[in-house]
This record gives structure tokens, C-alpha cells and sequence, in this order.
């Protein structure tokens, strides 16, 4: 940890001007909000009637699709995918229902294959602040949800995620969420209390992760409805850290990342695997968590469990993402690195800009 004290307030107020802090400790309250904001927006009744869903995104605005699509996988009668690209499948059509979300409205792959579905008469939604996409949906009467959260896109996951639940739970592709969204507050608000910047290191195990991720590559497992909760903890690390990080899923990376663990062999002491676990996961999945575990052990890998918490499947996602949130932000405050900025990204959307 070289000379960083996480348990010293002025750390937070030298290395977080922006305060990214703050907006960690609303996400609670951010989704508390999006829901209420989200349950009185209408939508058209023959939305209902698409046959395929298909979410675009990029970023911090795409995570929200993600979580929303595991949490419909096990119930909606129809697919939910994220596109993460300039284009949209072929199978784009009448029966299906785009929902374009983009925090900025400016995401120019967003807007891109947007522009694919108007050609392509899907049914189209949108989910953002301001920008092209808030243009759009208001000359050609799009509906569309606009919020005035302010904060960098990945610290508006609330309103990313909970209002696409509620879309899927309006036009009755997911069952009612509202008490899981009220056992998700409470457990969100629970774990902030035991790990927030206020508890001190030896009691507090955000603090302490972070602390033996400091110097080496995070590599995050997950599995079913947490493997884009793993997704979510690599992104947070490279974002808020300015670190290197990676995640599998398994079961897939028992048929190959494991085999991967003997070289380069100086790799064994930079790494650092990060277990995701819920008690709502497959049974075999479990189990070849435990196998993984042993199998890291025999090549000399570090690696932790971290688990969710609650009975829903919303609140052990949530409660990760929350953890793994703080996890990044106390990383960051170790590298002496102001959490907040992503000045590579503002490069590149630089670089494109001028062809």
C-alpha cells in the first residue's frame, strides 16, 4: 500500500476532487429513484408484442442491458440481447424492440445502428439525458426516457439498469420486480454501512481486497447472473483504477483459461483471481468453482471469494456491483489516481472525430 492510509480522510479529498465517492454512496438511492421515475412512463401497448428485444449500448451505458438481459434470461419469452457495434443483426425487424441507451445521447456506435433499426421498422425506445438521441426521439416521436442524473455514465448505473427493468416488467416479460428492488435497497444500504470509506481497513473488506489487488492484474470470475457483474468489476478497475484487468466466465473458462495458468510462470505472483459467488447459481457451476479454486492453488494463484447478498437474484448482483464499485474506487486512491477522469477515452473520441 506504500505510504496511502484508506483510513485517513484527506486521501479521498487530494486524489477525488470530482468526487466519485458521492456518487458511489448514492447508487442506492440513485436506483431508488429510477424505478419510482420509471414507473410512471408509458409505453405504447404494441410494444408488447415483439418477439426479440434488442438493447444498444457501449460503456457504462451498456452494463445496464447486460444485467437487465441475465435477469430476464430465466423469464421473459422472448430474447434480450446487448449490441455493442455500429450495426445490428439482420434479424432486425417489425417484431422487434430497440432500446438505444446512451448516458452523453452522443454515443456514435449507439446512434449508428439506431439509425439501423429506424430503417430496419423495429419498434424503437430511448434512455438518456440529452444529446443526438434525445433529438431524435423528440422530432420523430420516439418515446423516450430522459433523466438529469449527472455523473460519468458508468456511475449512472441506476438509471441504466432499473428502468430497463421496468420496461421489461411493463410490457409483461419479466414478473413483478417491485419487492426485489426493495429487498435490493435494504441489502445495498446495509453492506455501505460495513464497507464506506468511514470503516476502517481492518474491519472493512472492500478495503482490504483492494488493497491486495494493489500492484497486481485482477482477473474476475463469474458465472449466470453474475458474469456480467464480473464484466462490471473489470470495466470499474480499468475506469476508476486506471489498472489492467480481465474476467472470465464459467463454466466455459473450465474448458480452456484453466490450462492457460502455467506460463508465462513469472505470472503467478502478478495475478489475483476474484471469485464471484451466489447461492442461486447452478449446482455444477459451484462445484467447479470449488475445482478452479483447487486448481489455482496447485499453480500457485492467489485467488478470493467474494459473495452476494440477499434472497433475489437483483439484490445478489446489486451488492456485488456495489462492492466491486468500492473495491475500485479504494484501488484507485492506492495508485494515487483521481477516479474519476478517463482521459484516454476523451483521446480517442478525439482522434475519431478528426477521421
Amino acid at each position: 500500500m506504500g505510504d496511502i492510509n484508506l483510513d485517513a480522510s484527506a486521501v479521498y479529498q487530494k486524489y477525488d476532487p470530482d468526487n466519485m465517492l458521492a456518487r458511489i454512496h448514492e447508487l442506492p438511492a440513485q436506483c431508488e429513484q429510477a424505478w419510482q421515475e420509471i414507473s410512471q412512463f408509458k409505453l405504447p401497448a404494441d410494444y408488447a408484442m415483439v418477439d426479440k428485444i434488442v438493447i444498444l449500448g457501449m460503456g457504462g451505458s451498456a452494463i445496464g442491458g447486460d444485467l437487465a438481459a441475465s435477469l430476464a434470461f430465466s423469464e421473459s419469452r422472448v430474447p434480450v440481447t446487448v449490441n455493442r457495434d455500429y450495426h445490428l443483426p439482420a434479424s432486425v425487424d417489425k417484431k422487434t424492440l430497440v432500446i438505444a441507451s446512451s448516458y452523453s445521447g452522443n454515443t456514435e456506435e449507439t446512434l449508428t445502428a439506431f439509425k439501423d433499426a429506424r430503417k430496419a421498422g423495429a419498434k424503437l425506445l430511448a434512455a438518456t439525458t440529452a444529446g443526438e438521441l434525445k433529438n431524435i426521439a423528440g422530432k420523430e416521436s420516439i418515446p423516450a426516457f430522459i433523466f438529469g442524473y449527472k455523473a460519468q455514465p458508468r456511475a449512472a448505473l441506476g438509471f441504466s439498469l432499473l428502468p430497463l427493468l421496468g420496461i421489461l416488467q411493463k410490457l409483461g416479460f419479466v414478473k413483478d420486480k417491485s419487492a426485489d428492488v426493495a429487498e435490493m435497497l435494504k441489502v445495498m444500504r446495509g453492506l455501505a454501512e460495513r464497507i464506506n470509506e468511514n470503516v476502517p481497513t481492518a474491519g472493512n473488506p472492500a478495503k482490504r481486497l483492494a488493497a491486495d489487488l494493489h500492484g497486481k492484474i485482477p482477473v474476475i470470475y463469474g458465472s449466470g447472473i453474475l458474469a456480467d457483474i464480473a464484466r462490471r468489476w473489470k470495466t470499474q478497475i480499468n475506469e476508476n483504477s486506471k489498472g489492467w484487468a480481465f474476467y472470465e466466465v464459467l463454466p466455459e473458462l473450465n474448458h480452456n483459461a484453466v490450462v492457460g495458468y502455467q506460463f508465462p510462470a513469472a505470472l503467478k505472483d502478478a495475478i489475483k483471481v476474484i471469485m464471484l459467488r451466489s447461492p442461486l447459481l447452478e449446482p455444477r457451476v459451484l462445484l467447479r468453482y470449488q475445482i478452479t479454486g483447487e486448481l489455482l492453488d496447485k499453480a500457485g494463484v492467489t485467488h478470493e471469494d467474494v459473495a452476494g447478498e440477499g434472497s433475489s437474484a437483483l439484490s445478489q448482483m446489486m451488492s456485488l456491483v456495489l462492492f466491486g464499485d468500492y473495491v475500485s474506487y479504494y484501488l484507485a486512491i492506492l495508485y494515487e489516481v483521481d477516479p474519476s477522469p478517463v482521459a484516454v477515452i476523451g483521446y480517442l473520441k478525439d482522434r475519431l472525430a478528426k477521421g
